[in-house]
């Protein structure tokens, strides 16, 4: 497996962006479970980004500026939607260790799919990206496919790490109602920029 590859997709993986971010809102909000679970949640958004690299979808969000805006505008409404519900969040933040046993693990993972499901950049990425590493012949799909589950796997491994970092830290984060509302405006404005970001991405 080429070092290329490897230092790329880390530098990608580590670069703080929605996947990231929401890892460590839900470390900071719900505990270290909900961390877990969004960082498998983002991993699990990446899939059908895969799937249309190999099956050649790619190509047609790569070529075709209306899908790619479709995409990329859901993304952004999204993400939105994200910022406006997190600002208006008044709720007190609480200690939730049994968030995976609770109807808010699928509130976890439903956001995490979707925040990365409708990033059209991660398509591109499998689609211009991974190729570059895949040799040419019956063995590129095998191999592509061999890559995106290291890559999958780097992205795990980082989100769950900067969540359970941020869950580490989170009782003397809640023991000051202030910088809990800070965190949450912050949060909320994270989201707008990176919504914000998305809206001026080009193929």
């Amino acid at each position: 497996m080429s070092t290329a590859f490897l230092l790329t997709s880390l530098v990608i993986v580590a670069t703080p962006g929605t996947g990231a971010l929401y890892a460590i809102a839900a470390g900071l909000t719900r505990g270290t479970r909900a961390a877990i679970l969004a960082a498998f949640a983002g991993t699990l958004g990446t899939i059908p980004h895969l799937v249309a690299a190999v099956t050649g979808l790619a190509a047609l969000l790569h070529a075709s500026g209306v899908a790619f805006a479709v995409l990329k505008y859901a993304g952004v409404a999204y993400l939105l939607f994200m910022a406006w519900s997190t600002w208006r969040d008044r709720g007190a933040l609480t200690v939730d260790e049994d968030a995976a046993e609770t109807g808010s693990a699928r509130a976890v993972l439903v956001s995490g799919i979707t925040l990365n499901l409708l990033n059209p950049k991660l398509t591109i990425f499998f689609f211009a990206f991974l190729p570059q590493f895949v040799p040419a012949g019956s063995g590129a799909v095998p191999a592509m496919l061999g890559l995106s589950a290291v890559f999958m796997a780097m992205t795990f491994v980082v989100f769950a790490a900067y969540g359970a970092c941020a869950a580490a830290v989170r009782d003397q984060v809640l023991s000051r109602p202030k910088v809990v509302d800070r965190m949450r405006k912050a949060f909320a404005a994270s989201f707008a920029v990176l919504a914000g970001r998305l809206a001026f991405e080009s193929r």
